[in-house]
């Protein structure tokens, strides 16, 4: 006979197990994942395939979103900066404010600030930093971009992306303004948001050829733009993706999205999904969804990363939810963020969720060899 208790866990994520959920060692990519709590306060952990802490940073200040290893084995890490008021509403979620290269026991080797930095910064293969951030549409511009919820713009202003390119001295190099190279017909907010915004970028990256990479959600597209010239020079836009995160590219040359299925067009339901889209074609030769397709649903942050054994490891990042998967789906390995807090967004209690969340905006799977020092 079952006994029943009184004292029902009454957040749902707990409530179902958090840690270590599944293991198939013959299947799974051996090494260690790292992750950065969104809600913590600049913890960065990284676990082995049995779930335990191996390795373990506290950074100065909060996740601005995450960190990631650098081939040198130190943590590149987004941080947030405190800003109060915000200079629009939502923008102390995702909002940085600064970047940092930090060693294995978390000594600061290298800091940039930069205030309108948001979601992403990246290091580059010549040893710069690229930064996403945002600044202000001319005017001219604004009653010309469509979508969004009306009459919602700022004092009538509208926020784009812009991309900065800084040295290891903190002088900016290369500056793109993603509203010289939008298109107001048919880069169109998604209805749902706010007029705040019109491509709320959320992934910097750089690819093989030097080329940049970016995704924009609000528009639900993702460009790769010519670093030299600054034309886009491929697009894939909301007629596939719907508000996407860190497409990234693969030894093949393809890109690798987390394509979130928060308002997809042409179906009613919302599903997550991982795609795998050939750049020649626009093909997506790949794909990852569960079974039934509503199972896996994250609306915002998540990501996705190809590992050298073909399997692919998911962050569903609504639910600190981990997980590695088969080329033909079959998961193999599954961890849920056990550290659980309230969101990182000082002066905007009326925009934020309500009851603690274990959110994790990327994690990232390392082989043994690559993490030398632990």
């Amino acid at each position: 006979m079952t006994v029943a208790t009184r004292l029902v866990e009454q957040n749902t994520i707990r409530r179902r197990g958090t840690g270590l959920k599944a293991y198939n060692p013959e299947k799974a990519f051996n090494g260690y994942t790292l992750f950065t709590p969104l809600t913590g306060n600049g913890e960065v952990y990284l676990v082995n395939l049995e779930g335990e802490i191996v390795h373990q940073w506290q950074l100065p200040y909060p996740p601005g979103l995450y960190g990631y290893l650098l081939p040198n084995g130190n943590l590149f890490y987004n941080g947030k900066t405190p800003e109060n008021p915000p200079r629009f509403p939502k923008w102390s979620l995702f909002k940085g404010g600064v970047v940092l290269e930090v060693d294995k026991q978390g000594k600061i080797l290298w800091e940039y600030k930069h205030p309108d930095h948001h979601h992403d910064a990246r290091r580059l293969s010549n040893g710069n930093t690229i930064i996403l951030a945002i600044e202000k549409v001319p005017q001219s511009l604004v009653p010309k971009i469509k979508g969004g919820v009306p009459s919602t713009e700022l004092d009538s202003d509208i926020y784009a992306d812009v991309v900065y390119e800084v040295t290891s001295q903190g002088e900016i190099i290369w500056t793109w303004h993603a509203y010289e190279h939008l298109d107001t017909e048919t880069d169109i907010i998604t209805a749902q948001d706010e007029r705040h915004e019109w491509s709320h970028g959320n992934t910097v990256g750089e690819l093989a050829d030097g080329n940049i990479v970016l995704s924009f959600r609000n528009i639900s597209t993702v460009v790769i733009v010519d670093r030299k010239t600054g034309e886009v020079l491929w697009k894939l836009g909301h007629d596939v993706l719907a508000q996407q995160h860190f497409p990234n590219e693969l030894p093949n040359g393809n890109l690798l999205i987390f394509d979130n299925g928060a308002h997809r067009h042409n179906t009613a339901l919302n599903f997550s999904r991982v795609i795998e889209v050939n750049r020649q074609t626009k093909e997506i030769v790949w794909e990852y969804v569960d079974n039934p397709p509503h199972n896996f649903f994250s609306a915002y942050i998540s990501g996705a990363q190809r590992l050298p054994n073909g399997n692919t490891l998911i962050t569903e990042g609504a639910y600190g939810r981990i997980f590695e998967v088969t080329t033909e789906g079959e998961i193999v390995w599954e961890y849920v963020n056990p550290y659980f807090g309230n969101q990182n967004a000082p002066g905007e209690s009326a925009f934020v969720a309500r009851g603690e969340q274990n959110s994790v905006f990327r994690a990232f799977r390392y082989a043994p060899e690559q993490i030398a020092w632990l």
